[in-house]
């Protein structure tokens, strides 16, 4: 810092001046200096949260007396806490003892608040003497644990423990969500990935307060989903994938233990099987699916190929209906999606007749039909969830129907487009897609005429036809995932890309000690 002339004469006036009040009253004590407490700064957290404030006073330290405390009085509050202690003892190679009962000196505590409006909304409180973390649900109360987890530093995050200091400055944060479908679309049919790949991708989902994993488990190119009454579906269609790979499939086991570790971090999975279209892998598995009875090769190329279910045959709709009766049984959330996108070969009449029956399909076994924008062309239920990805015509007549929409925009959510000319994998068909593009738009302005009200949430998309490694789905996520989860979340008028970005780079420590891989964007101050 530079003075002017004059403050400097002062500055040094000043000194001359008390050194000799010094010098006279050398035998008295020196007063103490004054100190105003300093605020420490707000913390780098995503979604960035409906209220925070900084309260002052001295840290909470995590020390090897600390406790995760349970106050609330739902069984998956436990299940909560022991994540949360699992997850400390991880990291810092201390006890973290869960107790139900009695008092708990220095604890982390999980407590009933009914006062919290939303299902997935929490309060949480940091007190040198402990934290506290309030929630009506236990979802509200998991998404207090991500925020926690994210107020302590990065090098929890590690494998292996630190040493710390683990300590948190006192705050209060009151948060929940905008929207309450924040979701991530992964495909595994192009490119396969294993149920441990896809569970480490419900791990950063939960991390950014993601609350549904879509799965899409049937394309052109693979089968990925063992179907008991269709065997061949997996054994034959789920064999090789885009490039002739091995490809692969879920058992029905391995599927459900995909729901439970997801519903164990409160994301709700909504399965895809893709139809009346991108079924060549079950019809080359079953000849009896085409009009003609004659199987088509598997195919092992990048681009789609015009095919389709056989409108007239009975025997189609015994097949989605056995496909989907098999898939409620093992998803226990209420929705499943038939796809219905880019119908090319059927006419449009059978189309609209086509998704009439598979929604019939769909209510029968209790569930509610979602799908792609196209669906919009038929009749469908005002319970239906409308996935916009490029044409606004076709989500407005959905919601004319009174259908909920969810926004996955191909220029601004599909995460298989390059961040720029230079990116090694994904596509560039709906253009370039860098951080500030993913996280500059908002899901209730983005269609004219869409008001908020008709809007459920926002999703991302990641087609795989050009991503071929989990190594490779990491970097295309990261680190455009954390903008759609505030997209999602946190109150529009909040969001400043300049302050985002700033953030944004906290978190790549973050994803390090996680394994993961990531894009360092131009556009973020990674520091």
């Amino acid at each position: 810092m530079q003075h002017s002339p004059r403050r400097r004469s002062i500055l040094l006036a000043g000194a001359v001046g008390l050194a000799g009040a010094a010098h006279l009253t050398s035998t008295a004590a020196a007063a103490p200096a004054r100190t105003t407490p300093v605020t420490p700064p707000a913390p780098a957290l995503i979604p960035k949260p409906r209220s925070l404030q900084m309260t002052g006073g001295r840290p909470f330290e995590i020390t090897a007396n600390t406790a995760v405390a349970v106050r609330h009085r739902a069984h998956e509050a436990r299940r909560t806490a022991e994540y949360l202690a699992t997850w400390l003892r991880r990291a810092t190679g201390y006890a973290v003892p869960v107790v139900t009962s009695g008092t708990a000196p220095q604890a982390i505590t999980l407590a009933a608040d009914d006062e919290t409006p939303s299902a997935e909304g929490y309060r949480l409180d940091v007190t040198h003497g402990g934290v506290h973390l309030r929630a009506a649900e236990p979802a509200g109360l998991f998404h207090a644990t991500q925020t926690l987890r994210q107020l302590l530093p990065a090098a929890a995050e590690s494998a292996t423990p630190h040493a710390g200091p683990w300590t948190i400055s006192p705050l209060h944060i009151d948060d929940a969500p905008r929207f309450p479908w924040r979701g991530s679309m992964l495909d595994v049919a192009r490119h396969f990935f294993t149920a441990d790949e896809v569970k480490r991708y419900i791990d950063i989902l939960a991390l950014y307060k993601i609350n549904r994993l879509h799965l899409h488990l049937s394309d052109s190119q693979g089968w990925r989903l063992e179907i008991k009454s269709w065997p061949r579906l997996a054994t034959y269609g789920g064999s090789t994938e885009v490039g002739g790979g091995p490809g692969g499939y879920f058992t029905q086991r391995e599927y459900a233990d995909i729901v439970r570790h997801a519903a164990e971090r409160h994301i709700m999975v909504i399965p895809e099987i893709d139809m009346p279209a991108h079924v060549n892998a079950a019809q080359a598995s079953y000849a009896e699916l085409t009009c003609d009875g004659v199987a088509p090769p598997l195919y092992t190329g990048e681009t789609g190929i015009p095919n389709s279910l056989c409108i007239d045959k009975d025997l189609t709709y015994r097949f989605i209906g056995d496909v989907l009766g098999e898939l409620a049984d093992l998803t226990p959330g209420p929705y499943l999606h038939i796809g219905g996108d880019e119908a090319l070969v059927t006419e449009p009449e059978d189309y609209r007749s086509f998704i009439s029956r598979a929604q019939q399909t769909v209510h029968g076994l209790g569930k509610q039909m979602v799908g792609w924008e196209e669906v919009g062309l038929a009749d469908i239920a005002p319970s239906t969830v409308v996935q916009f990805w490029a044409n606004a015509a076709k989500a407005q007549g959905a919601l004319a129907q009174g259908a909920k929409l969810v926004l996955s925009p191909s220029k601004k959510a599909y995460f298989d487009m390059k961040y720029d000319a230079d990116t090694p994998y994904g596509h560039d068909w709906a253009g370039y897609t860098d951080v500030q593009d993913g996280y500059t738009w908002d899901p209730a302005t983005y269609i004219p005429g869409v008001a908020e009200s008709q809007v459920h949430g926002a999703e991302s998309a990641l087609w795989t036809e050009r991503v071929a490694t989990f190594e490779e789905v990491q970097y295309m996520t990261l680190p455009r995932l954390p903008g759609i989860a505030e997209i999602g979340w946190s109150p529009a008028d909040g969001r400043d890309w300049e302050e985002y970005r700033v953030r944004l780079a906290t978190h790549a420590p973050r994803w390090s000690g996680l394994g993961w891989r990531y894009h360092r964007s131009v556009e973020v101050p990674w520091g």
